[in-house]
């Protein structure tokens, strides 16, 4: 009753792309089988036909097959007004805007969201704020118009995050260049190796005085709910332009520290309003409870998360403050107000009073930090600490760190660990 057809090359209706012998299909030969069989492949052919307009292929086995999940990989379950939230809007908003005059709002919010993703592309020099989105902004390009400029902009960048390495492919989520050297030159500069380990300071200062972003988001980015930039540092290198407030305070660090060393060693200094610019955006993310979050200040409420749509991660439409970036912070103003006591005195001491306060605040019972990495309390405690003592406080009269310190003494291991 079913036959294999194989189309030729050369078909007007099958044909690859590289013209090899033709697609494979399988076709009803009406003459072959039982007429039992044939009764019973007509009726199911007689049904289909009958309800295909009625029901979207596969639509109810694919929104069955995505509660289909290991209670394992369900880290965040939804909130059951999401359920009813996107059961809503696949039953009754999909096919309501799919039609006219719907139709034509809905051609108007995807021409504005096509606008987002083209306005973050050209910020970001095509890189986009990570490699899940540089996926989504590129397919999103490629859908609008597979031959535009976007596009070729696009697959430029792809290297960025793609590589062959010894056992394949690899992808990288985001870059760390920038926070690596950071934190690899404060290292240094706390040992006793600066003259040693010379070229590779002079190297790395380099690269973090090229790594700053020289200027604020095009246009009116306050329209496209964009933070300033300009005297910041990202998470990975200038191009991106996504300026991260501890990124910017590390590097900020990293660059003052290196600034009291002999330029015959280190190169020359940065330019004191380029540091200016650096301490100018520090102060501009400081939310009012005095914490700091990552890219800009937090701007919506903690009821959003009911709207959260993924299934791994909890927190994330919100940009939360954190431990670290407030300590961070902390620690890059207390270093400038040593060095240049002069710029914006009040402001940076006011920041600081604010940010300590934060920090003591959202400790936790038993005297660790809680961070937003996976490796959490250990790592946001030893932030919690530096952030204190950036600000002046010492075991002796902050009961925050005491608790800290004990803590941190009562995870310790045999092995020193």
């Amino acid at each position: 009753m079913w036959r294999l057809k194989i189309a030729e090359g050369e078909g007007a209706w099958l044909k690859s792309k590289n013209n090899h012998i033709g697609r494979r299909l399988w076709e009803l030969d009406p003459d072959l089988g039982t007429p039992k069989e044939r009764a019973t492949v007509n009726k199911a052919r007689s049904d289909f036909f009958q309800n295909r307009f009625s029901k979207k292929q596969s639509s109810d086995l694919l929104m069955r097959m995505q509660e289909l999940l290991f209670q394992e990989d369900l880290y965040y379950p939804h909130p059951l007004i999401q359920d009813i939230f996107w059961e809503f809007m696949h039953k009754v908003a999909e096919p309501l805007f799919t039609g006219w005059p719907l139709s034509k709002l809905r051609e108007r919010a995807l021409q504005k969201i096509l606008q987002h993703i083209h306005y973050e592309d050209e910020n970001s020099e095509y890189l986009c704020i990570g490699v899940i989105e540089k996926v989504l902004c590129l397919l999103s390009c490629w859908v609008e118009n597979r031959n535009s400029d976007a596009i070729k902009f696009h697959l430029a960048r792809l290297p960025d995050h793609l590589w062959i390495s010894e056992d394949g492919m690899k992808v990288q989520a985001c870059g760390s260049q920038l926070w690596d050297t950071a934190f690899a030159v404060q290292a240094i500069m706390s040992s006793n190796l600066i003259e040693e380990y010379g070229s590779t300071l002079t190297k790395a200062h380099r690269f973090l005085k090229n790594s700053q972003v020289m200027e604020n988001p095009m246009g009116d980015y306050s329209h496209w709910y964009r933070h300033v930039s300009k005297g910041g540092w990202t998470f990975l290198v200038a191009d991106q332009r996504w300026v991260v407030s501890d990124c910017t305070a590390e590097a900020l660090t990293a660059v003052l520290l290196v600034s009291e060393v002999e330029p015959k060693i280190v190169g020359e200094a940065m330019e004191i309003e380029r540091l200016y610019d650096a301490v100018n955006i520090i102060l501009s993310l400081q939310n009012s409870n005095g914490g700091f979050s990552t890219w800009g200040l937090t701007r919506t409420y903690s009821w959003m998360e009911l709207f959260n749509p993924s299934e791994m991660f909890a927190d994330i439409i919100i940009d939360y403050q954190h431990v670290e970036c407030t300590s961070s912070a902390v620690h890059a103003l207390a270093l400038f107000r040593k060095l240049y006591p002069g710029h914006r005195k009040k402001e940076i001491e006011n920041c600081i009073a604010k940010a300590t306060m934060f920090i003591q605040d959202v400790q936790e019972s038993n005297g660790s930090w809680s961070a937003s990495l996976p490796v959490s309390y250990t790592y946001a405690t030893w932030f919690g600490i530096r952030g204190l003592i950036a600000a002046g406080k010492t075991y002796n009269n902050s009961p925050a760190i005491q608790k800290a310190c004990e803590f941190l003494l009562s995870k310790q291991q045999d092995s020193g660990g």
